[in-house]
């Protein structure tokens, strides 16, 4: 492989505490109740608006009368407290250096909002450990379209067939088979590997040490 690109939440990093964070702080500044890590943890991998369109509909506000005022919100509250209780899984810095000696690029391609996404990957990575990073921006069309993989390769000067693409929702299952590259599948993060198998994942790893090993 030449090039990696990986999603972020729950591949790389374990995110879930900020976004339970801004999500109940922004439902408190709604007046409305907050939802639980679990609901949180199946609500996202589709990006802001969709993680605020399921969370109004859990609380109760399903009219969609209220989403563009929960997502400014969110979005505000979410720019200040994207880094709050994230660290990367364990073994993942090793991955990423292991993978550097071997000259393999390095990409993130992750809905979350694209200046979040570049802070929560150049605080608790570094600056200059990824050749680029993309998060959902406007010209862009999100997971699963296959924009962001083909911008990613093309920008990195790498065929997609000399591309994986490691992710860990289903989201990411079907960005891979629609961008046509090979693709891994995690289950240390946000879904369990039964529930990424039952999605169509075609190959489930489970530990950064088994993903090194698999693109070498």
């Amino acid at each position: 492989m030449k090039a990696c690109i990986f999603d972020l939440d729950g591949t790389l990093t374990d995110t879930l505490d900020s976004m339970v964070y801004s999500v109940n702080a922004t439902m408190e500044e709604l007046g409305l109740p907050g939802i639980t890590k679990e609901q949180c943890r199946r609500y996202v991998g589709n990006g802001a608006r969709m993680l605020m369109e399921r969370t109004l509909e859990a609380v109760g506000e399903k009219s969609g009368q209220r989403l563009e005022e929960a997502l400014a919100v969110y979005l505000r509250i979410f720019d200040e407290n994207c880094t709050y209780h994230v660290v990367p899984y364990p073994g993942i810095t090793a991955l990423l250096d292991e993978l550097k000696k071997e000259d393999v690029r390095l990409a993130v391609l992750s809905n979350k909002p694209h200046e979040q996404a570049v802070k929560v990957v150049e605080d608790i990575f570094g600056k200059g450990v990824f050749d680029y990073v993309s998060g959902q921006q406007k010209n862009i069309r999100r997971k699963p379209d296959p924009a962001g993989i083909r911008h990613i390769c093309e920008t990195l000067s790498v065929p997609e067939e000399d591309c994986l693409y490691v992710g860990d929702s289903e989201v990411d299952i079907k960005t891979g088979e629609n961008a046509g590259v090979k693709t891994v599948i995690v289950s240390w993060g946000f879904r369990t590997g039964e529930e990424l198998r039952q999605a169509g994942a075609g190959i489930v790893i489970d530990s950064p040490a088994e993903l090194s090993a698999y693109v070498r």
